[in-house]
């Protein structure tokens, strides 16, 4: 398990600690201790902290989002691992930069599989799927790979990068053979 995944792993159960005792805490203390008792000697340069410090500075617009794209869903009623993942990756995708949209969505689809029910992935899929497509059209979303930012050129732009390939001329010895 990659360092940043188990980052991810102990702020999403500490954010649903902190949820569950209604958002009271020190998140920041919290996670701390968590990654204390959880993931003694993780080496994460501060990423879970940023993650959590990120999502309690940006709740508000963090849970309007959610509740915008799962309209069906008051936030108050999605299960708490759901709406805590949700929250996480809304984050990573709106604000936090540090690593590609495609992703953050896959991280947020496997925390589902492993905390949430049978269904969660599929939410959370969806959710973020339609914020991702949104932030897209917005121009907001991050080039994620070199075949996107060769996509993106224009035709003028490709023919004048593209090497062209002249054929070698064929030459002729026109000095006498011995």
């Amino acid at each position: 398990m990659s360092n940043r995944h188990l980052a991810r792993t102990v702020v999403l159960q500490t954010m649903f600690q902190w949820d569950f005792m209604g958002r009271q805490a020190d998140l920041n203390s919290m996670v701390q201790k968590n990654i204390n008792e959880l993931a003694p000697g993780m080496q994460d340069d501060g990423f879970a902290e940023r993650l959590a410090q990120g999502v309690v500075k940006h709740l508000t617009d963090i849970d309007e989002t959610i509740a915008r794209l799962a309209p069906e869903w008051p936030l108050d009623q999605v299960p708490a691992v759901d709406r805590n993942v949700l929250r996480l990756e809304v984050y990573e995708l709106k604000y936090g930069k540090e690593i590609p949209p495609k992703v953050a969505i896959n991280e947020a689809i496997e925390l589902a599989k492993t905390f949430g029910s049978d269904s969660s992935s599929k939410f959370v899929n969806g959710v973020l799927g339609s914020l991702y497509k949104e932030l897209q059209v917005a121009g907001e979303a991050p080039i994620e790979d070199f075949k996107q930012v060769f996509e993106n050129l224009s035709a003028d732009d490709k023919e004048s990068n593209e090497v062209s390939a002249v054929p070698e001329t064929e030459t002729t010895d026109d000095t006498p053979k011995e």
